[in-house]
């Protein structure tokens, strides 16, 4: 009677404990259930053919250097199926993770290994140090997981990411235009030299 009376009081009082249990219970459980999901979209998402071919594709450009092998191959070609390597990782980021921010990134880093492997000769050195795969790779994963510290990185530096982007795609017009020039001048010295 006395815990009837107490429970009354309290009521009165505006203490309902139960209704407040009541309510942070079911905030809870959807917490939960909203945690349960992104999880599952976590985990649909990374068991995706693109991801794991993203995964692949970093670790046999970047960590068994066939990135700055590939841009061995004369005439631009080989930074052009480099560069067509990169795609799924363009793809993932816009229609998949569906994030503005990070494909810019993404692009970002492709066109500074695109630029740096257009040099000549000293551009595939800078390619077996640059791991612009890998890179992508770890921004594409972040997101996936949730990290904030990528996620915030990221979206902080978009906009400049962007200015950068056209900034480098001009960059690169520069120097393989450069590449075109020195190339021709050292072929028509060699052609002239017989």
């Amino acid at each position: 009677m006395e815990s009837s009376r107490r429970q009354q009081a309290q009521s009165d009082l505006g203490m309902n404990f139960e209704r407040e249990d009541l309510k942070r219970n079911a905030a809870l459980a959807k917490e939960q259930e909203r945690v349960e999901k992104k999880q599952a979209k976590r985990e649909q998402m990374m068991n995706r053919s693109s991801y794991r071919m993203m995964v692949k594709t970093a670790k046999y450009m970047d960590k068994y250097y066939l990135d700055p092998l590939i841009g061995l191959i004369p005439g631009g070609v080989g930074d052009t199926i480099s560069s067509l390597v990169a795609l799924p990782f363009i793809y993932y980021s816009l229609c998949v993770v569906k994030s503005i921010p990070l494909t810019l990134a993404v692009i970002y880093n492709i066109l500074i290994d695109v630029m740096l492997g257009a040099i000549p000769v000293i551009g595939n050195v800078f390619d077996i140090f640059k791991r612009s795969y890998v890179d992508n790779l770890k921004l594409i994963t972040g997101y996936i997981e949730d990290d904030k510290e990528i996620i915030n990185k990221v979206n902080k530096k978009a906009f400049w990411t962007a200015v950068f982007i056209v900034v480098l795609c001009w960059l690169i017009y520069v120097v393989i235009s450069w590449a075109i020039s020195l190339g021709t001048r050292v072929w028509d010295w060699i052609v002239s030299l017989f």
